[in-house]
């Protein structure tokens, strides 16, 4: 049979059983006459029990008359509900569990010293309420590292309490956040120490059994906190309330069950728990002991035996199972069910008729001619053989996630519990661990216990080897004028930076566009999607220069074509400088027209006969791609008369038309390039 471990802190502790033992002593002798202010321990059987007893719960002690006898449960009050009790003049009877009227006192005198408060434990915890009422209501109540973050900005000095249920690393790891974020603070280990040993028991027997039964009530934190630490060394643990909650057992694949239970959990429910698991493992045996006999009789027979693994062929499903020929007398079933862990699957594509699939033998009803498949315990025997072959191959596995548990994940790897905590869920911080529900992860084991009952993973490494690869693949494959799409990351005043995946590129303002970019967020928006160019890298400093700007969008790409030597054209002059103006003939494209290219008499500036915004006619002298210049003359389309212009001095310049050059040649010691860097 079986081997059943109990657990030496299993039941009440102390507080508990003191506060237990004084409500039903008090109400045998005061009996219609007694009260409990909320429920003295959270456990239904014994709230049941005190029911029955004539024990009322109240909430308030505005329900309580003058004269009744009222307890005060284990989790404690605050002070003024104690004093509003005194003032009903009702006899109290005090079963605040020691541990926590210790914090009492040091919570009202820290707060009295002028401390600020730091309760680690959940706010809506009786417990935390009554804490909190020795220092008016004013602690703030964290429960996570993220809640510390969140706290304002405190002065003076700080004194860090704990609920006394709370996990001993939970606890510490809180503390370093508020000392982190706090100078002066002070920590207070206010966990019961009954607490940490019977955490400590459980976590040691859990990780050596085949099953784990925790037990407790439903609204009981110490029972939630032991089921959190067994399920992490344990995939098959589960907890009950009762014996009517116990998950049924299979001796073929368990040899021992470790028992736990809560605080707050009465001695005859646990000795009501094992009695019916013993008395279960003893009916199995004698029915296996039936069971082999009668398959021994078909091995010798040639038909099949529940146990085995065979494999058989898909021949069909419906709604509620899947039909497999096994080359049997009778077509197996699988319930549809088992499928239904991925998320991804889709019967019509994952059940194809003919396709093969390994399945295990549960049951062999001859009489009735049925046989019950399992996919789900041949993943599950497949599936650890995976995992210990991944974690010594450090190759990554693929799993669900189902559950959101304290300080992690738990994914479904082939009907394997594995703990990812949330520092290996991501390679960068995590808020919301929920995100992750039901969606499938990669992950690498990271442990894997020797009796392979606790499998911890890691997505965090397989997202660090995957950049890593990305980032190799990307250096060995970059060169000038590849393009990358990627997305904008983000924008600053002087370009953008773009996510290519492996790595962020830049696009200064300049690249951004052909045409003058006043500020990057004119065209770009963070989030957009766009086809980057490299113009630049340095594999050593990981940088990554790009540009937006595609050739054929050029205004100058084959601007031969558009303008020949000859053609006359028409432009808008932009800007006047010494030597010239310079005209638009299109966005983004600009000729000159030399001073002497202007009018047939000497000009001594261009605004003698031109101006900012003047449209005009000219011809085109030369066209130079390369040098992005287009020379162009007025002259002899329509040249300008200083006269007609309404310029000044120009009786000199008509008295002198014989000597008008016909070309002007001047040596120009201030170039174009020069002009448009000052």
């Amino acid at each position: 049979m079986a081997e059943i471990i109990v657990a030496k802190t299993a039941g009440f502790c102390f507080g508990v059983d003191n506060a237990v033992k004084l409500a039903f002593r008090i109400s045998e002798e005061n009996p219609g006459n007694t009260s409990t202010l909320g429920e003295i321990i959270h456990n239904r059987q014994v709230m049941e029990e005190l029911a029955q007893r004539g024990v009322k719960v109240v909430e308030s002690p505005d329900e309580l008359k003058e004269g009744e006898h009222v307890i005060i449960r284990a989790h404690g009050i605050g002070e003024a509900v104690y004093n509003e009790l005194k003032k009903r003049n009702v006899i109290i009877h005090d079963a605040t569990c020691p541990y926590v009227k210790r914090i009492h006192k040091l919570v009202r005198q820290k707060h009295a010293e002028g401390c600020t408060i730091i309760i680690v434990g959940d706010r809506n915890h009786p417990e935390i309420i009554g804490v909190n009422g020795w220092c008016d209501n004013r602690a703030y109540v964290v429960s996570s590292i993220e809640e510390v973050d969140l706290l304002p900005d405190i002065s003076g000095p700080i004194c860090v309490f704990a609920q006394t249920t709370m996990k001993q690393e939970k606890f510490d790891g809180i503390y370093e956040a508020v000392k982190k974020k706090f100078a002066n603070t002070q920590k207070f280990d206010t966990i019961c120490n009954a607490t940490e040993v019977r955490q400590r028991e459980a976590r040691e027997i859990s990780g050596t059994v085949d099953m784990m039964i925790v037990i407790g009530g439903k609204n009981s934190s110490n029972t939630q906190k032991l089921f959190e630490i067994c399920s992490e060394n344990c995939p098959l643990t589960f907890k009950i309330e009762t014996v009517a909650d116990l998950p049924p057992l299979d001796i073929k694949n368990i040899n021992t069950i470790g028992i736990t239970a809560g605080a707050s959990t009465p001695d005859w429910v646990i000795r009501e728990v094992i009695e019916t698991m013993e008395e279960n493992l003893r009916n199995q045996e004698q029915e296996m002991s039936f069971k082999e006999a009668f398959e021994a009789y078909e091995s010798e027979t040639g038909d099949l035996r529940a146990g085995e693994i065979v494999k058989g062929r898909i021949i069909g499903y419906n709604t509620s199972e899947v039909f497999v020929d096994l080359g049997y007398k009778s077509d197996g079933t699988i319930p549809l069910e088992e499928f239904l862990d991925d998320p991804d699957f889709d019967p019509e594509k994952d059940l194809k008729e003919g396709d093969e699939i390994l399945v295990y033998i549960t049951r062999v009803n001859d009489m009735e001619g049925t046989v019950s498949l399992s996919k789900r315990k041949v993943d599950l025997i497949y599936g650890m053989e995976e995992i210990e072959k991944a974690y010594n191959e450090k190759k990554p596995l693929e799993a669900v996630v189902k559950e959101v548990v304290n300080g992690g994940v738990v994914a479904n790897y082939k009907g394997i519990r594995v703990f990812i905590p949330a520092s290996q869920i991501s390679d960068q911080y995590v808020k919301d661990l929920n995100q992750f529900l039901n969606k499938k992860v990669k992950f690498e084991v990271l442990e894997l216990s020797k009796n392979k009952r606790r499998v911890v993973g890691s997505r965090k490494n397989v997202l660090e080897k995957e950049k890593a690869q990305k980032l190799e693949e990307f250096w060995n494959n970059i060169e000038i004028g590849k393009e990358y799409t990627g997305t904008v990351k983000s924008l600053t005043n002087f370009g953008a930076f773009i996510d290519l995946g492996a790595v962020d590129g830049l696009v200064h303002i300049s690249e951004l566009s052909w045409k003058k970019v006043n500020k990057p967020s004119d065209i770009l928006k963070v989030g957009q999607t766009v086809k980057a160019r490299v113009i630049g890298f340095d594999k050593e400093k990981q940088k990554v220069s790009l540009s937006l700007k595609r050739p054929e969008d050029n205004p100058w790409y084959n601007i031969e074509k558009k303008y020949s030597v000859g053609d006359v054209v028409e432009g808008k002059i932009i800007r006047l400088v010494p030597f010239g103006a310079f005209v638009e003939l299109e966005e983004g494209v600009e000729g000159l027209v030399h001073i002497s290219q202007i009018s047939n008499v000497h000009l001594a500036k261009p605004d003698e006969v031109l101006s900012v915004g003047q449209v005009v006619k000219m011809k085109v002298l030369e066209v130079n791609p390369e040098l992005k210049k287009i020379s162009l003359s007025i002259r002899e389309v329509e040249p300008l008369d200083p006269k007609r212009a309404g310029g000044n001095n120009n009786e000199a310049a008509a008295e002198n038309t014989e000597d008008i050059p016909t070309s002007h040649v001047e040596e120009l010691k201030t170039t174009i390039a020069d002009f448009i860097k000052e």
